[in-house]
């Protein structure tokens, strides 16, 4: 039995779900709506406030999606409540972000700027031209986003310089000349 899977999922006040044929289920809450089609060996039912996620049979893949249905379930209600944020950090001497309208240009010791533009419902923020904050309902997009700006420049694991995750901790390796002397 799936630990996570059998946890009944409890739908704030101002949520609302709506399970349809098929498993298609719409969420829709303060910050927005999300909708999304679950496999049909997947059993969704709604319970006073709750949402009971149950498998009808034992098969391999049952099992691998009961779990899984119910934290993108759970996901989906925190997002249209609360919604998502993801912060970045650059360091490094001449990084920095500037804020185009709903882009952001990147300037990261390169030979040309990365022009990152934020696709639909996600909110991307430049404060102080090194914090850069994206928001959104999904979970799944907003991590992607955060990872494209990531990846425009990653943590240099010598200097320590580049775009990182607020808080993310970079082990700094030894150069050449510290390892020769061990």
């Amino acid at each position: 039995m799936s630990r996570i899977g059998i946890k009944p999922i409890i739908i704030p006040e101002n949520v609302n779900v709506d399970i349809a044929k098929n498993n298609h289920v719409t969420i829709k809450g303060p910050k927005g709506e999300l909708s999304s089609n679950f496999k049909t060996d997947i059993t969704i039912k709604l319970d006073d406030s709750k949402i009971i996620v149950s498998r009808k049979n034992d098969d391999k893949e049952s099992k691998s999606l009961h779990g899984l249905t119910r934290s993108l379930l759970s996901n989906m209600i925190t997002g249209v409540s609360e919604g998502y944020i993801k912060q970045l950090e650059m360091v490094g001497v001449g990084y920095r972000a500037e804020q185009k309208g709903k882009a952001i240009n990147l300037s990261v010791m390169k030979s040309h700027q990365d022009v990152i533009e934020a696709p639909e419902g996600i909110e991307i923020k430049v404060e102080d031209n090194t914090k850069i904050s994206v928001s959104g309902i999904d979970k799944q997009q907003v991590g992607h986003v955060a990872a494209l700006i990531r990846a425009s420049r990653p943590p240099n694991p010598y200097t320590g310089k580049g775009v990182r995750y607020l808080g993310e901790e970079v082990t700094i390796k030894p150069g050449k000349s510290a390892r020769a002397e061990t």
